[in-house]
């Protein structure tokens, strides 16, 4: 498979992502929908943030089993996770805190600032996605790599969901050119990632893009908690 045709592939597979995106500019919903679309999301966060830690696992614990036959890969791969897993979340609390002056008592991030926060975060996780996707049809494993495809379509739509469902709570009708950048940057990462994957290979970097991901939604997951205990709560 040629670069073009692997680099058309992620860009497919990265535009699903705005298929979910509209929801965003639904307005007039009861305080039940609205809580039922935030559960919604935080599911879907929560089961991406376990995808994640699992795909990001496996090449830890071949490095551990390797261990024994004297390669160190392992010690770095557990140290770029550790790092990497602080980084995100860490990023995320510096953002939102130094940024937009929030602290431990104030109310959950606005929906926008919150949907561009969970836009960052899924973005660096379909940029591992893009990775594979690239390695996988660099190495002749075509098959393989439209597989890829089709399923991280399928999965970035629900991606796309999680990103819109904090604006349908919001007061102000997002733009669409709003929806467009937290697209792009949920979404585009992922035509980035085969394209970089196709020519380039290292399981360090694909481990450390996971783990800043994880940390990024770690953090999310608990604003999304915040804003359902606010929504949930009698007026």
């Amino acid at each position: 498979m040629s670069h073009a045709a692997a680099a058309a592939l992620g860009a497919i597979a990265g535009a699903t992502i705005f298929v979910g995106l509209p929801v965003g500019r639904i307005r007039g919903l009861s305080r039940a929908v609205q809580g039922s679309l935030n559960a919604i999301a935080t599911g879907v966060l929560v089961f991406l943030l376990w995808d994640i830690l699992s795909h990001a696992s496996a090449p830890v614990e071949t490095g551990l089993a390797a261990l024994r036959r004297g390669d160190r890969s392992f010690v770095g791969l557990v140290v770029i996770f550790g790092v990497g897993l602080g980084i995100g979340l860490l990023l995320l609390v510096y953002f939102n805190g130094r940024l937009f002056g929030r602290t431990k008592q104030a109310p959950p991030a606005p929906p926008k600032t919150l949907a561009m926060m969970i836009a960052t975060g899924l973005g660096l996780h379909n940029l591992s996605e893009g990775l594979a996707i690239g390695q996988s049809a660099a190495t002749g494993a075509v098959a393989f790599a439209v597989i890829l495809v089709i399923g991280f379509a399928l999965h970035n739509i629900t991606e796309g969901f999680g990103i819109a469902a904090p604006l349908a709570l919001d007061t102000t009708m997002p733009s669409w050119g709003f929806l467009l950048t937290a697209g792009l940057i949920g979404g585009g990462p992922t035509f980035v990632g085969t394209v970089v994957g196709y020519a380039f290979t290292s399981i360090y970097i694909y481990v450390l893009f996971l783990a800043l991901a994880a940390g990024a939604l770690l953090y999310v997951i608990n604003e999304m908690f915040h804003i359902g205990r606010r929504v949930n709560t009698p007026a």
